[in-house]
């Protein structure tokens, strides 16, 4: 199943007159890669018009059928809508529904005409044949040696897809994120997620501590994990940038550490999170410095590279005179001058 994002469980039950509809995507209105964000026309059976679904979707494609539940609004522009909610893709049952979904584009290799051929030769039998006994497709007539092998990694890489929606799916990721999670880290995704979740936090645009906590969470890892430690850490220094600090002294971030990651469960120690802190500098993934007090300031690399390069610039400009600046631009317009053979 797929819940769209930033919607509580408490936000889902609060939606009107829940309703469960099923049918065959007509065709795709609007599609948005990034978020998943969906507009589509939904064939139902024993409606004679075309439903317009809205929601959060993984990549569906025309000739897919689906199971969606959700909740009916009126458009003011467009009219009748059902809003997605949830839903989940069924296998195709109808000779259509199943050439549909072969003729879509999701698999490559199959285009409509050969679809059409497909489920013409093999029937409601279709889906079986291309997963089990794949081979089978050289009875088609138009189809060789070389078009199969195609279309069997095809349907493999689909497959890898589903699979590792699903995985995150039944952890709790939205579908917003999980197709960003798949697009970063491909058939390495489940592998990367249940590993370290909170690596999610710094490789993937909008997906920051507390969704990747939640997700660890979800997982199985141990609210003591190093990995949370760490990602607790940058985190909080995170935050403080934000409120316009390049470093934070290191016993107010242990504070700020300990604030985050407490739980009901664990409470962390300043010595266990000063042990991290020294580690993670000592691997260059933090910087410490010493100031004139003797106090120990803790940055991000990029933020302390940033104020050092600064630091730099702005030295450099006070022991060049504007004039001397401006000699030197002279001087480069005449030797490019030059080099152009140009008069100015």
């Amino acid at each position: 199943m797929s819940t769209p994002p930033n919607l509580s469980p408490q936000q889902v039950s609060a939606f009107p007159q829940h309703e469960t509809i099923t049918g065959v995507v007509e065709r795709l209105t609007f599609y948005s890669g990034e978020s998943g964000y969906t507009v589509a026309r939904l064939t139902r059976p024993r409606s004679t018009e075309l439903t317009t679904i809205v929601g959060s979707f993984t990549n569906i494609q025309p000739g897919q059928t689906l199971q969606l539940t959700g909740f009916w609004r009126d458009h003011p522009q467009f009219g009748p809508q059902f809003q997605v909610i949830n839903y989940q893709e069924t296998k195709p049952a109808t000779l259509t529904g199943i050439e549909k979904y072969l003729g879509s584009g999701l698999i490559k290799g199959v285009g409509p005409v050969t679809a059409r051929r497909i489920v013409a030769h093999f029937g409601l039998e279709t889906l079986d044949i291309i997963e089990n006994q794949i081979e089978r497709l050289i009875e088609v007539q138009g189809i060789a040696k070389k078009r199969i092998t195609l279309i069997k990694n095809a349907w493999s890489t689909q497959k890898a897809i589903k699979e590792v929606m699903v995985f995150l799916q039944g952890h709790g990721v939205s579908t917003t994120y999980a197709v960003k999670i798949y697009k970063q880290y491909k058939d390495e995704a489940i592998a990367t997620v249940t590993k370290n979740p909170y690596q999610l936090a710094a490789d993937i645009y909008g997906i920051g501590f507390l969704t990747a906590d939640k997700i660890a969470r979800n997982i199985g890892i141990a609210p003591d994990s190093e990995f949370r430690y760490r990602a607790g850490i940058m985190h909080c220094l995170s935050v403080a940038a934000e409120d316009g600090h390049c470093y934070l002294p290191q016993s107010e971030l242990i504070e700020l550490v300990i604030k985050l990651l407490t739980t009901e469960s664990h409470q962390p120690t300043e010595e266990g999170i000063s042990i991290i802190i020294k580690d993670m500098a000592l691997a260059d993934d933090l910087i410490r410095e010493r100031d004139e007090d003797k106090t120990l300031l803790c940055y991000k690399p990029t933020y302390f590279h940033t104020e050092q390069n600064l630091a730099q610039l702005i030295r450099q400009r006070l022991e060049n005179p504007v004039g001397t600046d401006i000699e030197r631009v002279r001087d480069w317009i005449d030797l490019f001058t030059a080099s152009r053979k140009i008069q100015l």
